[in-house]
């Protein structure tokens, strides 16, 4: 780990301790005191007490069965001025709002960093209407690009081989009842988001949880994000959900791309 020139007025903790945050990734979630103090070129004391502080201020959080460590809800709050001045969230916000005035659902929007997607701004729809997964998202918070609607809207319009390889990064894991764990099938998924304009998550990231969503573009024709509304489990059949909310979410996806450059 590069030493702080003191003669340049660098702090030697507030590196290492950014560093610390920095060595978690979506491919290493969860680390410990011996993984980081190796990646770091620390001790295991001096990494301990980083670590400590950092635990303590709320930046990360220890998992008590495996004493690893992982990001916590603090560092949400480093991004939240960035994400709060974006464009694209001011852009999209009361078209947001009208979605779930219209649906009753809650309404998200979504950017795609690597193989996740981050919630950008989200509208939480009519109580007795929300999913119990739904208590724990906020903005910020990131969800499986694979296994989500607003992922599947943001994979499908990648160039094929940027696709490929971000495909190779992805551990298709079992989320829900309904997951695509093979890497055809969820291709072919993504070709029909293609041809419909429209991506579905039918239980694939959790159980009882249903969502739709559409691609928004740039000026350009760059897909940029995904707008999405959040369907709890019912009986009525996934292509009739698709019909009576399909429309509005396209709506709304070219009412937001109207206003970005």
């Amino acid at each position: 780990m590069p030493q702080a020139d003191n003669g340049a007025g660098l702090s030697q903790s507030l590196e290492r301790g950014l560093a610390i945050l920095s060595a978690f990734t979506p491919e290493r979630p969860a680390l410990g005191i011996s993984e980081l103090a190796r990646m770091l070129a620390l001790t295991r004391s001096t990494t301990h007490r980083y670590v400590a502080t950092l635990a303590t201020l709320g930046y990360l959080q220890q998992d008590d069965s495996t004493r690893r460590y992982r990001l916590g809800p603090r560092v949400l709050d480093l991004g939240f001025s960035t994400l709060g001045s974006l464009e694209l969230r001011e852009i999209a916000a009361p078209h947001l709002r009208r979605l779930t005035d219209s649906t009753g659902h809650t309404s998200n929007l979504a950017i795609r960093d690597d193989t996740d997607v981050i919630l950008i701004d989200r509208v939480r729809g009519r109580q007795g209407r929300y999913h119990h997964l739904e208590f724990s998202l906020h903005v910020g918070s990131r969800l499986p690009s694979y296994c989500s609607a607003t992922g599947k809207a943001l994979l499908a319009f990648m160039p094929r081989p940027e696709l490929d390889r971000l495909l190779d990064r992805i551990d298709f894991v079992q989320r829900g009842p309904r997951t695509l764990t093979d890497r055809a099938a969820l291709l072919a998924e993504l070709e029909n988001v293609r041809r419909t304009g429209v991506a579905v998550n039918d239980e694939e990231l959790d159980s009882a949880l249903r969502s739709i969503a559409a691609p928004v573009r740039s000026r350009s024709g760059e897909v940029v994000a995904a707008v999405n509304v959040a369907i709890p489990w019912s009986p009525v059949g996934m292509d009739e959900l698709v019909s009576e909310y399909g429309p509005a979410l396209r709506a709304t996806a070219r009412q937001i791309a109207a206003g970005v450059i």
